[in-house]
């Protein structure tokens, strides 16, 4: 069995798509529970939030669980294969555990360095042992997340990523725009990194607008930091009225395209707009940069920023304990899958001492002591010629290829384990989009 990712998120589907895509805890447990009924998904969870919907499965054949899995969440969306094939993506094995690490670090976030997503991790925890499913494949890879999420927020300062990020913006529009205090912000989005932007700006002493395609979530923002907000159907006025806009939506095209702030850099000849595009995929159309009066900057730009910072040297603390972490489990796993072996050695050394014991007791008669000692004796010989090479294959599988030392002792030996070696090809791609995974081993 292998760990197999199957999911869509701000990176790779449109706005409408994730929406639909976004589901209640009622969905989620439909889900898992039609892919457990299918034959190759032996375990599962759903890690869902606004900005990405994922399906975690231990799979027992790579080209039954692709198709499997992407199944259940076309259904869940409501489209078709061919519609999302190139949206969703897929990731498998050591893939997989290094993708979730990530995910739990916040370094695939929207926000980077967010940590509102452990408590999404803690909740598909619970749900698996709900489920019955603790002790399992998933339920330690789960901890483990939450382990490495944690590392990752306490032995750096990757909370401080975000605040930097919003830092440097305002930086940049002090030098455009002069003092900020008593200026007008705009900002396009509600989610957490423009939470983030809005609280900032408030206090640096900014009036804050906060626009967004849902009125309530609009609303909850401006109202908790002192603000208005507003809807996106007359953001034109908005940016015109506006010395700094700020654009984290996470949809998919541009929000503020070259003809929109062009139209509303002409009610405001002789005052220059900041705008700061904090979104991936971008908000706001680079042609912006040409316009006159239009000063733009985006996460591209404000990286440039960052590199020599302490902000770039935790984000390669973390993506150095992910490494470490995923080649942790992953040679936990090879050990693990060495058991099977070990424990077949074993059993025919003992089935070979018992015909062994049982061919003496046919030719020499033995009394019970005797026999007893004959025994004892014949059991520790041969616990003491397994000792060692049962101890060092297991230290031998944890390197990577380490695999091969196990399947050496059952040729040697002749044992025999139960597995499907089709199950689960060896070269089968480790990322990608679920149509190329697909096309792979069709």
């Amino acid at each position: 069995m292998a760990l197999m990712v199957v999911g869509l998120s701000h990176r790779t589907a449109s706005l409408e798509v994730l929406e639909r895509a976004a589901a209640g805890a009622g969905s989620a447990e439909q889900i898992v529970e039609s892919l457990l009924a299918s034959p190759h998904v032996e375990e599962a969870f759903v890690l869902s939030t606004c900005n990405r919907v994922e399906l975690y499965c231990d799979v027992t054949r790579f080209h039954g669980g692709v198709a499997d899995v992407g199944d259940a969440l076309c259904r869940r969306i409501g489209l078709g294969f061919e519609e999302l094939g190139e949206q969703l993506y897929v990731h498998y094995e050591d893939a997989g555990v290094e993708h979730l690490f990530r995910v739990a670090c916040g370094l695939d976030s929207m926000a980077v360095g967010e940590s509102q997503i452990l408590g999404q991790l803690r909740l598909a925890l619970r749900d698996l042992h709900q489920r019955g499913l603790a002790g399992g494949t998933l339920d330690r890879l789960l901890q483990n997340a939450l382990r490495v999420g944690k590392r990752a927020h306490s032995e750096t300062g990757l909370d401080a990523a975000g605040a930097s990020l919003v830092d440097a913006t305002t930086t940049r529009a002090a030098g455009v725009l002069g003092d900020l205090p008593g200026k007008r912000a705009l900002v396009v989005g509600a989610g957490a990194m423009s939470a983030l932007v809005a609280t900032t700006l408030a206090r640096a002493g900014l009036d804050v607008v906060v626009a967004n395609r849902t009125p309530d979530r609009a609303q909850r923002l401006a109202a908790a930091i002192g603000g208005v907000a507003v809807g996106l159907d007359d953001l034109r006025a908005q940016v015109a009225a506006a010395d700094l806009v700020v654009s984290c939506t996470g949809a998919v095209g541009h929000v503020l395209d070259v003809a929109t702030v062009a139209s509303a850099l002409l009610d405001r000849p002789e005052r220059p707009i900041f705008l700061a595009d904090l979104a991936l995929p971008r908000d706001v159309d680079p042609e912006v940069a040409t316009l006159r009066g239009a000063h733009l900057v985006d996460l591209e730009g404000l990286g440039a920023d960052l590199a020599s910072s302490a902000v770039a040297e935790d984000l390669r603390s973390v993506r150095a304990i992910v490494a470490e972490e995923v080649a942790a489990h992953a040679a936990h796993l090879r050990a693990a899958d060495v058991a099977p072996t070990v424990v077949a050695l074993r059993a025919q050394a003992r089935h070979v001492v018992e015909v062994e014991m049982r061919r003496l007791g046919s030719r020499v008669e033995l009394d019970a002591t005797t026999r007893a000692e004959v025994d004892r004796a014949v059991h520790r010989i041969v616990e003491k010629l397994l000792h060692t090479p049962t101890v060092r294959v297991k230290e031998l599988a944890e390197a990577p290829g380490g695999v091969g030392y196990a399947a050496a002792l059952r040729t040697l030996f002749d044992l025999e384990v139960a597995q499907d070696p089709s199950a689960l090809p060896g070269d089968a791609p480790l990322s990608g989009t679920v149509a190329d995974a697909v096309s792979h081993v069709s």
